[in-house]
């Protein structure tokens, strides 16, 4: 933003370029009170060119007087060094030569060593001169300054720098040094680097456009209430003492034609009141960076403002809704606390923008369609976190056309560690790692195809029975330890318990138990007409009948298979099978049983059928001996039978 300062001191910074010609080791002489060259020194080609740039020098330092070079009506800039009280009626006569319409219009004194009348009148000279242009530096021993009265009259001035003023009187009336600046009828005036700690307000309305303090000691009293620079156009106080932004703005209230203010390098500060800031509406150009200011400065910033610098101050945040700047097109934040880009709900004709050196870890992807006329994003040397977040701001940067200033050096992955040194060009993650709704989509596509899945082997192998049947069998144990917990083991007393279906009861009764328990070698078999407790439940007696028996029979045929009750003893048999590591099924084939008709949940009969040897019953009568008596082989076991339950007696 200082470069646009151009504008407003190109009206006279290009005649103070002094280019310097010196002449080494020439012989000067005063010739009728005008010093001149010596004829030996004139350009040899005899092209009589006019001289337009002259430097002079004192070349006799033990002389209390200096000599001069200097070609009357052809200078236009002469630079002087090394001036004292002793020589200074020499320089004034020297000056007084130069009427207006002389030529000469850019003075330097440079060194200047004379107490305050003697100032005074070489700056009276030089406003009645032809000279617009005076540049004085290193001004020193000022000393017995008083009221003096200037006439500022009849003036071709322009312009005045002063560079390093040392005053080393302790005593004197400010109003006798601040006044003669204060009301000189110039367009610029510079005095910087000068520890100068206050400046009068113009007698009368000034014309003043231009005014540079930078480098004093000047503080918010500066101009207050002062209705006579009206003019002014430009005011630069950098580098001082002013702390309270809102008495910036009153001072600047009366300054109507104000543009361009730089408050840089201050101590300003605002947190907030309950008297609004009053800045010149004029006010275009605002300079408050290096100073103290947080994110409150936004409820006290001119209304009109187009160009605004707050780098390098206290800003966390840009708060919505506190600024309404309609106008603003320049922002500059760098070097502050910021954690995410600004909006631009208050900032509408934004086009540039300057994040750097912020505390931005992820900027926000919406950025762009807050800010659809931001030409140029600055936000570089940021410590960006490589997230999807970060992803998808860099992609719609690229579709708004690519604005990311000092890309691809300055954007630099600074979170994970393990990316830390990546530049945000090269790093990229899968669509699927970054798309929240593609995300969710597949992970819900991948449950619900899990859950079906699921779904069907537990319809198909009927888990929910089979959950069901585990959940009684270890209620039902454990009913059976809380009520007998001394029992150690089950005690065997039968030899058998028989599994059919109802279909085949014929079966089991005239074949299956005469043959058992009234030939040889008589077996105990527990059938639940005869065995099961009255008062228990169906599936209780179930697994107490096959805890209590040696073996389980069980008589298969296509009506077993349909049997939900014959499908619950199977069940039991198979887990005390495993849970005992037991050899204790014997299955009997009845009838065939096509495959077709086994119901997906006797998958273990199946299984059982395919690894396990089974008794078919013979259809011929011949081979039914040996039948009963392979059958009885694999029942064989001497029990601890009581008396009460003797072979072929019925409980």
């Amino acid at each position: 933003m200082k470069e646009n300062m151009s504008s407003f001191r190109n009206i006279f910074v290009y005649k103070c370029l002094f280019a310097l010609t010196f002449w080494n080791h020439v012989n000067l002489f005063v010739e009728n009170e005008l010093l001149v060259p010596a004829p030996n020194n004139f350009p040899e080609d005899g092209s009589g060119q006019e001289i337009q740039t002259l430097a002079l020098m004192h070349t006799n330092r033990r002389q209390s007087s200096f000599d001069w070079v200097v070609i009357q009506n052809t200078t236009e800039s002469l630079s002087l060094s090394e001036i004292t009280n002793n020589n200074v009626k020499n320089l004034r006569a020297l000056l007084s030569n130069f009427r207006q319409g002389s030529r000469l219009q850019n003075l330097t004194l440079t060194n200047v060593s004379v107490n305050w009348k003697a100032l005074m009148d070489i700056f009276q000279t030089v406003w009645h001169s032809s000279i617009e242009y005076f540049n004085v530096n290193n001004v020193t021993q000022l000393s017995n300054i008083e009221k003096y009265a200037f006439n500022y009259s009849g003036t071709s001035m322009k312009a005045l720098i002063v560079k390093k003023i040392l005053i080393t009187d302790l005593y004197f009336i400010q109003d006798d040094l601040y006044r003669i600046f204060a009301d000189m009828n110039i367009a610029d005036m510079t005095i910087v680097e000068s520890d100068m700690i206050h400046m009068l307000c113009p007698s009368s309305e000034s014309p003043f456009r231009y005014i540079n303090f930078l480098k004093n000691d000047l503080t918010d009293l500066l101009f207050q209430n002062c209705e006579n620079l009206i003019q002014l156009e430009a005011l630069i106080l950098q580098r001082n003492k002013f702390e309270s932004l809102l008495k910036v703005s009153f001072m600047t209230s009366h300054m109507k034609s104000l543009k361009y203010l730089d408050m840089s390098n201050n101590l300003l500060h605002h947190d907030g009141a309950d008297v609004q800031c009053q800045w010149a509406e004029s006010l275009t150009e605002l300079d408050l960076s290096s100073n103290q200011l947080a994110d409150a400065v936004f409820e006290c910033l001119p209304v009109n403002i187009k160009k605004l610098d707050l780098q390098n101050n206290q800003i966390s945040s840009v708060p919505k809704g506190m600024a309404d700047l309609k106008s603003l097109e320049e922002l500059n934040l760098a070097s502050n606390r910021l954690a995410d880009l600004p909006g631009c709900s208050g900032f509408t004709s934004l086009r540039f923008l300057n994040t750097e050196m912020n505390s931005i870890l992820t900027p926000s992807a919406d950025f762009f369609q807050s800010c659809p006329r931001v030409r140029e994003l600055q936000t570089g040397h940021n410590p960006f976190k490589c997230s999807c977040e970060l992803q998808d701001f860099i992609r719609l940067e690229k579709q708004s056309g690519g604005k990311l200033f000092g890309w691809p050096a300055a954007y630099v992955c600074e979170y994970p560690e393990g990316l830390r040194g990546t530049e945000l060009k090269d790093f990229h993650l899968s669509e699927l790692a970054c798309n929240t709704v593609l995300l969710l989509v597949t992970a819900l596509l991948l449950t619900l195809v899990l859950v079906a899945i699921v779904a069907f082997l537990c319809i198909y192998l009927d888990v929910p029975w089979y959950v069901r049947m585990t959940w009684q069998w270890t209620q039902t144990k454990r009913r059976a330890w809380h009520n007998h917990p001394k029992e150690q083991e089950t005690v065997l007393q039968f030899h058998a318990f028989i599994s059919y279906s109802e279909h085949d009861s014929l079966w089991v009764k005239n074949e299956l138990i005469p043959n058992l328990e009234k030939g040889e070698g008589c077996v105990q078999l527990c059938q639940h007409e005869r065995n099961f407790i009255p008062g228990k439940s169906i599936v209780e007696n179930i697994i107490n009948c096959i805890e209590k028996s040696y073996k389980s029979i069980f008589v298969l045929s296509p009506n077993f298979v349909q049997s939900e009750w014959c499908h619950y003893e199977l069940y039991f048999a198979h887990h005390k099978l495993f849970s005992e590591n037991s050899n204790s099924l014997i299955l009997i084939l009845l009838e065939p049983i096509p495959p077709c008709v086994i119901p997906a949940r006797y998958h273990k009969l199946k299984a059982l059928m395919a690894k396990r040897t089974y008794l078919e019953w013979p259809k011929e009568r011949g081979k039914r001996a040996l039948f009963w008596a392979n059958l009885r082989a694999a029942i064989n076991i001497n029990l601890p039978v009581a008396e009460e339950n003797k072979c072929g007696e019925t409980d």
